[in-house]
């Protein structure tokens, strides 16, 4: 398990080694085709501000030979505000006084016609907190087995689960798993996650081998940017990386970078990243790994996800909603955070256009299950 593993890399000497950086270890890490961890490091440290031109180049170099000019479409839906746990700077958190929602199969169903009717989206990703006793496999297994008329491709971002249960739930059409660990530093993560099953470490980071083991088709990683320092984080990340790719090869693999944005818990960030910091971050992970999927989504602006599409995004969502049943039953409520580009899917399309990209609705289908 990567629990096992993490626990040989410290914390504290990575942040040193990254902030010890210079220009050459920078320089040997943009001309080497294959890179290690360590020069990662080097592309994400404040040494490597100066060369963002080369590296944004090298991005979309490398970008478009994997990936052409395309573009992967997406849209959440978030089915139940019901959470068990406290992480303090989360809308849903438990002790928050909000009204909390439970989708009924009829209310799932209008989502899934609402967002038909928005456009051609074929790639769905099903939300929900972590109440396991009022919304859990059962709920979820259902929730897919209804979204199989409707979407080729089907994600999950939900509680970790067992192996089994995994495995279960492909069965009834999911494609794909996207976790949050959230932060990796172990000494301070139970700060933010006091109570709840979320509050256990090793089980959340372990929740990627259990997804391997059960034959997930796609695994989806990310780190919170705004809780501890975003390089260490994202480099525990790119370590976690190289880990599930070993084990678990057949899997594919994407990463996503979330800026803290205002919801109803009105935690305030530790650390704010830039958008030059966000991009300096997009061209190393693409660097880093060539073939790894980079998703944004609507907490980004407009103007800063058209200017990425074209240096090293391959996957976005568009005219998200992150309240539950946002999109028919309950909309402009309750949301989890707020969205930045108000867009609607027509607009992103439009401009992705612009761009010289090509949005891809569809490019998973249920006979790849079969």
């Amino acid at each position: 398990m990567f629990s096992e593993e993490l626990e040989k890399i410290s914390w504290d000497a990575s942040t040193e080694a990254i902030y010890a950086k210079t220009a050459a270890d920078v320089e040997r890490a943009l001309g080497k085709e294959r890179l290690e961890v360590d020069d990662f490091m080097a592309l994400i440290s404040p040494a490597a501000v100066p060369y963002l031109e080369p590296m944004a180049a090298l991005s979309r170099n490398y970008t478009q030979q994997r990936f052409g000019k395309t573009i992967s479409m997406f849209i959440p839906l978030y089915i139940t505000n019901s959470c068990t746990n406290s992480c303090i700077y989360c809308g849903f958190q438990h002790n928050n006084p909000i009204p909390r929602v439970i989708l009924t199969e009829k209310e799932i169903v209008d989502e899934y016609e609402a967002i038909k009717r928005l456009g051609p989206f074929e790639n769905l990703l099903l939300v929900t907190g972590e109440n396991p006793a009022a919304a859990g496999v059962d709920y979820i297994e259902r929730a897919l087995q209804l979204a199989r008329p409707y979407f080729s491709n089907l994600q999950i971002e939900v509680m970790p689960l067992k192996a089994e249960e995994y495995e279960r739930l492909t069965r009834s059409g999911l494609n794909g798993v996207i976790c949050f660990q959230e932060t990796y530093n172990r000494a301070n993560y139970k700060t933010y996650h006091p109570r709840g099953m979320k509050s256990k470490f090793e089980w959340r980071v372990n929740g990627f081998d259990r997804m391997g083991q059960a034959g997930i088709h796609k695994i989806g990683m990310g780190v919170l940017i705004g809780l501890e320092d975003w390089r260490t984080d994202v480099t525990m990340m790119a370590h976690h990386l190289r880990y599930l790719q070993k084990h678990y090869w057949k899997t594919k693999y994407s990463v996503n970078f979330p800026r803290m944005r205002p919801s109803e818990g009105h935690f305030q960030p530790n650390v704010v990243m830039s958008d030059r910091e966000l991009a300096q971050l997009t061209f190393a992970f693409r660097i880093f790994d060539h073939d790894v999927d980079i998703s944004y989504s609507t907490r980004e602006s407009a103007s800063f996800r058209n200017h990425m599409a074209t240096l090293g995004v391959t996957t976005m969502s568009a005219e998200s909603k992150t309240e539950p049943g946002g999109y028919y039953t309950y909309p402009q409520a309750l949301e989890q955070f707020a969205v930045n580009d108000n867009r609607t899917a027509v607009e992103v399309e439009r401009d992705l256009r612009l761009l010289g990209r090509e949005p891809v609705y569809k490019d998973w289908d249920q006979v790849f299950d079969r």
